[in-house]
């Protein structure tokens, strides 16, 4: 398999555009709760904030569209309630937690720059890279990505050849679901949707054919992958390799702690730079394809995409207030209802077409709602009225009691879909 220049700068811009607070913040502190089951732990987190988000990427380079061609097959309504849901979702927490992220690891213990302040100037930056938005995959790909990898890098690969105690017992009842749930916190799964409508169209812009964009984005999207796998294990490693040293109650801090151990006092300056470049792509990320939504609803117009952006980078400044921690809760109940929608619709667009007719999409979507909502119900404060649902369906008790019916239907019903033919 052939790499071509362009493939690897999508490969990069795809890796920074996704890599931000949430993919920093969370596995190291996953593995130092995992302890001595941190490989299984791995496993979950890779499968939810891995294959499905690079599976995302894939499904748009065979559909060439939008967010909003994601859903298309269940209905045009659907499609576009399900794409403004996402897109508001997405500026409201992912987005103001970047900037929560940088401002905890990267300003405060440096800068006497207030919350408000940090905020403010980060967004106005954002937004000069949105409004520039024809140059933005070459410069994240060129320049911002290579400096995340090597920082990164450096606090891995030093990190895993110390010297630690041996490992503790892992907290998680269940170290695989606990990998799986904990991938959900990184909103990559929404971020694949939405970052692969801003590379269709970041190449499109470029001149490249459809033909050509296809080949190089499920290229770069492998390469993205990949790159991802390294970085996650080796970021899980390093937390439960000092989970029998460290006593951290506290995702933020136990970076900066992993950070110090590894490069000294120079770590903590280059983890606030790593923060500040990984969160800063994905802001510019999520801004870029949101007001590419809404200059598609008002049919190409640049006011309107302009609008967003402010509109965006506006709300990114007031809800970057919150502390990491309180965007974390706060985003909860939104994950619980608009992720097993997500990820079904990701692998109906991902697997050949014939296996996910216009019924096998109505008919899943249709049950994942259904079976979803007492998770979601659950995380908004009912969850006396939820329990027993949850108990009793396969996986009830660990948020994915969505996932075997939804399998089940679409067994079933491609089966239907295949006898009738076979008649």
């Amino acid at each position: 398999m052939r790499f071509s220049k362009q493939t690897f700068i999508t490969a990069f811009a795809l890796f920074s555009l996704f890599f931000g607070a949430g993919n920093l913040i969370f596995p190291a502190f996953l593995g130092y709760k995992a302890g001595d089951g941190w490989l299984v732990v791995a496993v979950g987190f890779v499968i939810s904030a891995v294959v499905i988000p690079i599976l995302a990427i894939y499904g748009h380079a065979k559909l060439q569209g939008t967010m909003m061609d994601f859903g298309k097959k269940v209905s045009p309504a659907f499609a576009f309630i399900y794409s403004l849901v996402v897109y508001v979702i997405s500026v409201s927490f992912p987005s103001p937690r970047t900037a929560s992220v940088t401002y905890e690891l990267a300003i405060q213990p440096y800068f006497k720059l207030t919350s408000w302040e940090l905020s403010t100037l980060y967004f106005i930056l954002v937004l000069v890279f949105v409004l520039n938005r024809s140059k933005v995959m070459d410069i994240i790909g060129k320049f911002l990505t290579p400096g995340i990898l090597i920082i990164l890098g450096s606090i891995i690969g030093i990190g895993l050849f110390g010297d630690y105690e041996p490992l503790g017992v892992s907290d998680y009842a269940s170290n695989l679901t606990s990998g799986i749930l904990e991938g959900y916190q990184t909103f990559d799964a929404i971020g694949g949707v939405l970052v692969g409508g801003v590379l269709v169209v970041s190449l499109s812009l470029k001149g490249i054919s459809k033909e050509e964009s296809t080949r190089v984005i499920a290229k770069a999207g492998l390469l993205a992958g990949l790159g991802f796998v390294v970085m996650y294990v080796g970021l899980i490693a390093l937390g439960a390799f000092n989970s029998g040293t460290l006593e951290i109650s506290n995702r933020t801090a136990l970076l900066s702690q992993l950070s110090y151990n590894t490069l000294g006092g120079m770590g903590r300056t280059a983890l606030g730079v790593l923060v500040a470049l990984a969160c800063f792509t994905t802001a510019v990320g999520i801004v870029t394809g949101t007001a590419d939504f809404f200059k598609g609803l008002f049919k190409g117009s640049r006011l309107a995409y302009v609008i967003t952006a402010v509109i965006s980078c506006v709300l990114g400044v007031v809800m970057g207030q919150l502390n990491v921690h309180s965007i974390i809760v706060v985003a909860l109940p939104a994950l619980m209802f608009i992720y097993p929608i997500t990820i079904v619709l990701i692998f109906l667009n991902a697997i050949p077409e014939k296996y996910a007719s216009a019924f096998v999409f109505k008919a899943v979507v249709a049950v994942t709602i259904l079976f979803s909502l007492p998770d979601f119900l659950s995380s908004i404060g009912f969850t006396e009225m939820t329990k027993p649902i949850q108990e009793f369906l396969p996986f009830g008790t660990v948020t994915l009691g969505w996932l075997l019916p939804a399998i089940f239907t679409f067994v079933v019903v491609n089966l239907i879909h295949y006898r009738k033919n076979e008649l």
